[in-house]
């Protein structure tokens, strides 16, 4: 506080120094009526007053309507990685918000003294005393830890808590943290199989790649890696995922109430960013498994303006085969890269990729190679306290290659894509906050090219149909604080694809290039009548959709919320596929003049509740989703090595619908969580144009990836500072298929009949993993820190059917049935270290 001493009976005293009122105003004479004298003398200023005693106590003067922004970057405290979907709150009050995808925030608020908040899963919450009277920038740092710093009160309470004033629903988050603990085949760490734990998600059988989404199929999925498409996020043909949980910083999936800053995909988004590379000191990182081993190394660079993560991964499966088999070869890596450069406090860059590839030989009868190489450049740029924005230049491809040396076959083909994406915030209030963008993505497809392996092949040269499309997509969403305890998120994309030449297309009779037989009661490819050339660059065929997105949250008080979401996504790409579960081998198609575009719309609702001082939450959803123009196949179709992919396919529906229940325990010494999926997914084709009754005679049925019930129990325990106990349990309903149903000679061949399509089921699968978790108490006080993981997957020795065969025993004549399960008891030891 500041005093003026004036020359009257009077002490003039101001508490704001940045308040200068000695050179404006006439304060040394003051008759005795000083309230009228004062009245006079600051009438029209900002400055107010008081009278105590002697003293006259001047104020600047608050303006009721003055708004002021505070934003910044929260970051953690131990690497300086950015923090996304952090949540950034005033204390006793409703203005809020959360960090973005690079861990800047911003919150307008009236002029006050606020206590600013900020809690991150897995992260202590921070409080600081702010006095809010300009706009200000306060970049923050969490630690995991419980402490006490300068001005600062950390509890030790954990964020994991449901979000329930967001609208944003249907959201499953994992932290690397939860997926180490989970216990996996191998002990291998994997973040495709713990999102499987997940309501909602399954997958299509043990040791396929992939997994489904509410009744969605595999291709429905987009996955990004850094905002890059990734394809086929499988290693080793489905055990292992491609993602290195040492390279990973955040894992949301999108299940729903999608965003309007994604499309591309009908079922679900799966967005995961790599770390950006510790900035505070160097180190490293890693593990030694029972099939692979990596090493991670991050560090400050550019001094100190940025950092850099390298991260490897390689397995050694091949010393087991050999082992068995000198001639038989099995194995994978991986590389993840990043680096950033902070230009200056409003800009900074990114650079990051990742290139892995699968390799495997069958004893030389066949040898296989497939992988995934992508890259993204980004420039973030902070225009002032409200506005962010956010450029990429985006590369992705994946490859695939079989060579047969005894048929003498070279097999190759890939897909790759040119992305350049431009995404804006904008913190327009407390109340409203807007973000907007634009991209476009160029596909080159190469369905594949056929080789002689060498001079003595019997195989002739063959190319299939290079093909290419542009897809492009506007989008504006706005986030609308309607009342405290209302919240509404509205969002509309619109997409165009344009399928483009150079091609030549086969032209059909009644544009039919299926037609139904009806003396044989059967679907065959019709003969084309001629053909149509589309030059390079030449559109072949055009779409384009709006696609609508809402969410509401009504916060029914402090503990518990509903909220209800809608969206439409359109889908441009099909993954060509009739087995259970992709293969590599499997290809995508664009859209075109055959194929539609897939049209998915959800609704979902849902009750969310935190109880028992955020130990526990519960979320409880319902969703019910329908699916236009989805592919589906005639009976026999051929799709490898396919030119007409039109002659194998028709055209219907989908439907899925299901109730999700999660509940969590986030904290105390036994933490985890038990999931629950009622659902049922079907499709529906009829055959339409093409004549017959379509699939199935034109009725629904259960589509590869229906599971009538999806139970899920997830749990770690912590026993002491020495060891660490988990385990998870999973029962799903068997899978559907189709049984044969009897079976009648035909020139002296016994052929089978079978019975409705997916009328049957495998039996339920289930099985139980255990892991225990030693770090040597030594490890405290040392650079070094190791821990061994031990883990037991499959814990009773489940023979789950991967498959069921029908054949004929040779000797008696019954037809007999074959279960295939892969996987029996699995132990497995792993050490991880840190430096």
């Amino acid at each position: 506080m500041s005093n003026i001493e004036g020359q009257t009976p009077y002490n003039f005293v101001f508490n704001n120094d940045e308040l200068n009122i000695k050179d404006k105003f006439d304060i040394n004479v003051i008759d005795e009526n000083i309230d009228r004298t004062l009245k006079l003398l600051f009438h029209s200023t900002h400055i107010t007053y008081t009278i105590k005693n002697k003293y006259i106590v001047l104020s600047k003067a608050k303006n009721q309507n003055a708004k002021y922004t505070i934003s910044g970057v929260v970051k953690d405290v131990a690497n300086g990685e950015t923090l996304l979907g952090a949540t950034v709150l005033l204390k006793g009050t409703s203005i809020g918000s959360t960090t973005n995808e690079y861990g800047f925030y911003s919150i307008t608020a009236p002029e006050g003294n606020y206590t600013l908040i900020i809690s991150y899963l897995g992260f202590t919450t921070f409080e600081r005393a702010i006095n809010l009277s300009s706009d200000q920038r306060l970049d923050i740092e969490l630690k995991e830890d419980a402490a006490q710093l300068d001005e600062v009160v950390i509890t030790a309470e954990e964020s994991k808590k449901v979000d329930l004033s967001t609208p944003q629903m249907s959201v499953a988050k994992l932290s690397t943290k939860d997926i180490k603990q989970i216990p996996v085949v191998l002990g291998e760490v994997d973040l495709i199989k713990s999102i499987q734990l997940l309501p909602g998600v399954t997958n299509a059988g043990e040791g396929a790649s992939g997994f489904n989404v509410r009744g969605g199929a595999e291709d429905q999925n987009l996955i990004l890696l850094d905002e890059a498409i990734i394809y086929n996020a499988s290693h080793l043909f489905g055990f292992f995922s491609i993602f290195n949980a040492d390279a990973i910083k955040d894992v949301k999936l999108y299940k729903g109430g999608i965003p309007a800053r994604f499309g591309g995909r009908a079922s679900s988004v799966l967005d995961i960013r790599q770390k950006d590379g510790n900035s505070k000191e160097f180190g490293l990182t890693g593990g030694i498994g029972a099939i692979s081993s990596r090493l991670a190394a991050e560090g400050p660079m550019f001094k100190d303006k940025g950092s850099f993560l390298i991260a490897g991964r390689a397995s050694y499966v091949d010393i087991f085969l050999a082992l068995a088999d000198e001639s038989s070869r099995a194995g994978f890596y991986d590389l993840n890269l990043k680096t950033n450069y902070e230009i200056d406090g409003k800009n900074k860059l990114y650079l990051s990729g990742y290139l892995g590839n699968d390799n495997f030989n069958l004893g030389g009868l066949f040898t296989n190679s497939y992988g995934n190489l992508s890259g993204n450049l980004r420039w973030n740029h902070i225009f002032n306290n409200k506005l962010f924005s956010n450029v990429s230049l985006i590369y992705s491809r994946y490859n695939y290659n079989l060579e047969i040396p005894t048929e003498g076959i070279d097999w190759t083909s890939d897909i790759s894509n040119y992305n350049i994406r431009y995404d804006v915030g904008y913190y327009a209030s407390d109340k409203l906050k807007f973000d907007f963008g634009v991209n476009g993505i160029y596909y080159n497809f190469n369905p594949g090219k056929l080789n002689p392996l060498d001079a003595n092949s019997g195989v002739n040269p063959e190319k299939l149909d290079d093909k290419f499309a542009l897809e492009a997509g506007v989008y504006a969403g706005l986030e609308h604080k309607i009342s405290d305890k209302l919240t509404a998120q509205y969002g509309l994309r619109f997409s165009y694809f344009n399928r483009l030449g150079e091609q030549t297309l086969n032209n059909y009779t009644n544009k039919l290039p299926v037609v139904y037989n009806e003396e044989l009661g059967i679907y065959e490819r019709a003969d084309p009548i001629s053909d149509t050339n589309y030059g390079k660059g030449k559109s072949i065929a055009t779409f384009n959709n709006l696609e609508p997105r809402f969410a509401l949250s009504y916060q029914l008080n402090e503990k518990s919320s509903f909220k209800a979401s809608y969206n439409r996504m359109a889908q441009y790409l099909h993954l060509i596929s009739n087995t259970t579960s992709a293969t590599p081998l499997d290809v995508w198609a664009p859209s075109g003049k055959f194929i539609k575009p897939q049209i998915a719309d959800q609704y979902a609702v849902g009750y969310f509740r935190n109880f028992r001082e955020n130990m526990f939450s519960i979320e409880t959803e319902a969703y019910y989703k329908t699916i236009d123009n989805r592919v589906d196949y005639i009976n026999g179709a051929e799709l490898v090595a396919q030119n007409t992919i039109e002659t194998e396919i028709l055209i219907g529906e989908a439907r899925a619908y299901g109730l999700e229940f999660l509940l969590r325990k986030n904290k105390g010494d036994f933490t985890g969580w038990v999931s629950y999926t009622l659902s049922k997914s079907q499709q529906r084709t009829p055959g339409g144009a093409a004549g017959g009754l379509g699939i199935n005679n034109g009725k629904w049925y259960n589509s590869n990836w229906d599971r009538t019930h999806d139970f899920s129990f997830t749990g770690s325990y912590k026993l002491n500072e020495k060891w660490r106990f988990g385990a998870s349990m999973v029962f799903q309903t068997g899978r559907p298929v189709t049984y044969p149903n009897g079976q009648f000679i035909y020139n002296g061949l016994s052929v089978a009949t079978y019975s409705e399509r997916n009328a049957d089921r495998l039996p339920a699968y289930h099985r139980l993993d255990l892991s225990a978790t030693l770090t040597p108490r030594k490890n405290k006080n040392r650079k070094w820190q190791g821990e061994w993981v031990f883990g037991i997957y499959n814990a009773y020795s489940r023979s789950n059917a991967a498959s069921i065969s029908f054949g004929q025993n040779q000797e008696t004549g019954v037809t007999e049935a074959t279960r295939t399960a892969i996987f029996g008891i699995v132990p497995s030891v792993t050490y991880n270290f840190k430096f």
